[in-house]
């Protein structure tokens, strides 16, 4: 089967960004083992906050978050940085695949990791991610739909 090249890079582009995911879930696992969220590393800790319902899906806003997050967002500009270009276009590549990196990346951490798998990813077993809908947490349809669409977009015609 030929795959046209009008979806090549776009195909590459999703596939290197679920190696990326699988290789930062794996090393999440080996961090907080069975305890996600950070809840047994020591960071400091935010539970509840008004801010937090709006930004952050009612999660705890912990100190290993707030550097990991910014990080990422910097390690996924790195390109852009690197050959010295800025567009709009290459913007909404870049927060597209990193929407979707942090989607695949939750979910393999999940299904890869030997305390949870497949039978206890629901929202009994994984109180962090309070709101679900269709057996996901709600932030995998939106940032899956959101991200999809900036990485469609920037491979648009212009």
């Amino acid at each position: 089967m030929k795959i046209s090249s009008s979806f090549r890079h776009p195909l590459f582009l999703i596939g290197w960004v679920a190696l990326l995911g699988l290789f930062f879930a794996m090393t999440e696992i080996q961090i907080e083992g069975a305890h996600g969220w950070a809840s047994s590393l020591p960071t400091w800790r935010i539970e509840k906050h008004w801010l937090l319902d709006i930004f952050w899906g009612g999660r705890a806003m912990t100190g290993y978050h707030a550097w990991v997050f910014p990080f990422m967002f910097l390690v996924f500009h790195f390109p852009l940085a690197a050959n010295g270009t800025f567009s709009w276009r290459l913007e909404a590549r870049c927060v597209g695949a990193l929407m979707l990196f942090w989607i695949i990346e939750d979910f393999l951490w999940f299904l890869l990791n030997p305390a949870y798998g497949w039978a206890k990813f629901s929202p009994v077993q994984i109180p962090w991610h309070k709101h679900w809908f269709l057996g996901l947490p709600t932030d995998y349809l939106i940032f899956t739909v959101v991200g999809g669409m900036l990485i469609a977009w920037s491979f648009g015609k212009k």
